[in-house]
């Protein structure tokens, strides 16, 4: 069933916090600072000293009377440490796993919550494309192995990702008659403010069954005027946003991808998604692939308008992920996008659609067969779908 749709808030505020060094600091603060409740969504979770600060903070919180809720991804905290499980329950942490991996389930196992979301006393909310792991912050390192971004925000708009999260903490439970209110929210999907201070609007996706973040998405790059900025780790996009992203260049709009180059997680992921840059290139769209470390980053520049969360808009996390992204339209935050973009790009490698031509033929290769074997699999599931 097709959940809310909601709605643009106003007299927000929000601030870009640009990879681990800078975001975690901040978020375990507020967890320091809470007085009544803590809630934390996450996909990826793993032991190390990232999770020990993570774990002590919220563990803190519920032994001073604090409520705190966690609802982890069954599969993206399997290396999540039993010692730091136990932290947490004994503290009086509720805990719930997301899905967890059964091998009954079979492909019901590739459902995912990988939405990222801290909400501190219904009135600070941290959202982006983080996990806790040490990949993204090392307690005490000045840099992080993986570039990410996460918005911190305050406003009206806080109770929106509160409900976004509560919704899900009551339909995860087992057994449960609770129904999602189908009177909630919007019945569709309200137009993009032509302009504005302080505006936003949570977006998100259930699987197959609510992607008002995709249908949002497309309607912005399709009525975009000046510029098209978009970044993902992983580049395996829907059909309706290559084709908007190659039409919007036809315009004469600036079009820019901005990719993880070698330093990936997935090289599969990265060689498959090469089969999309002839025709892209072609088309006029620039793509840069980001050379410093692991770039991990979701996040869209169309005009004015924002987008940044957990979705990388590919058909593969569409078809089963639950995802979270935070729109707005804001000048200060606009203007730190923007800025954030322009130092990723000068710190990538331009690709020239006659360097494409001339790559070497072991690269070509490993495009090809994984290429070929993510169209087979996504095939496969349109069928069964």
């Amino acid at each position: 069933m097709a959940g809310p749709i909601f709605p643009w808030r106003s007299t927000n505020r929000f601030q870009l916090l640009v990879d681990g060094p800078q975001f975690f600091p901040r978020m375990l603060a507020a967890i320091d600072a809470a007085q009544t409740q803590v809630d934390l969504e996450l996909y990826l979770v793993e032991a190390g000293a990232c999770a020990d600060e993570v774990v002590e903070a919220l563990a803190r919180a519920a032994e001073r009377g604090v409520t705190v809720r966690c609802l982890f991804d069954g599969y993206g905290s399997l290396a999540f440490g039993q010692g730091q499980r136990e932290r947490l329950l004994v503290a009086g942490v509720e805990l719930r796993l997301y899905n967890a991996v059964r091998l009954h389930r079979g492909l019901r196992n590739l459902y995912r919550d990988h939405r990222k979301l801290l909400l501190v006393d219904q009135a600070l909310a941290v959202v982006g494309g983080t996990g806790v792991t040490d990949q993204f912050w090392t307690p005490g390192e000045t840099s992080s192995e993986w570039h990410e971004v996460m918005v911190e925000m305050h406003g009206p708009l806080v109770l929106d990702w509160q409900a976004l999260f509560d919704r899900q903490w009551r339909a995860n439970l087992r057994r449960t008659a609770w129904r999602p209110a189908t009177h909630f929210g919007l019945p569709h999907l309200p137009p993009t403010p032509v302009t504005g201070s302080g505006l936003g609007r949570v977006a998100y996706a259930d699987s197959r069954q609510h992607r008002d973040i995709l249908r949002s998405l497309v309607r912005n790059l399709n009525s975009g005027q000046k510029r098209i900025w978009l970044a993902t780790p992983y580049f395996l996009p829907t059909w309706s946003v290559r084709r908007s992203l190659r039409r919007a260049a036809a315009r004469g709009l600036d079009v820019r991808l901005l990719l993880t180059g070698p330093r990936t997680d997935h090289p599969s992921v990265r060689y498959a998604g090469h089969r999309y840059y002839p025709k892209l290139l072609r088309a006029g769209v620039k793509i840069f692939e980001y050379q410093p470390c692991f770039l991990h980053l979701k996040m869209v520049l169309v005009d004015d308008w924002v987008s940044l969360g957990s979705c990388n808009f590919d058909h593969w996390n569409l078809r089963f992920n639950l995802e979270a992204n935070l729109e707005a339209l804001d000048p200060d935050l606009t203007r730190d996008v923007e800025a954030s973009f322009e130092r990723d790009f000068a710190a990538s490698h331009l690709i020239s659609l006659d360097a494409w031509h001339s790559r070497p033929l072991w690269w070509r290769v490993q495009q090809r067969i994984w290429g070929w074997l993510d169209r087979l699999v996504v095939n496969l599931l349109d069928r069964r779908g």
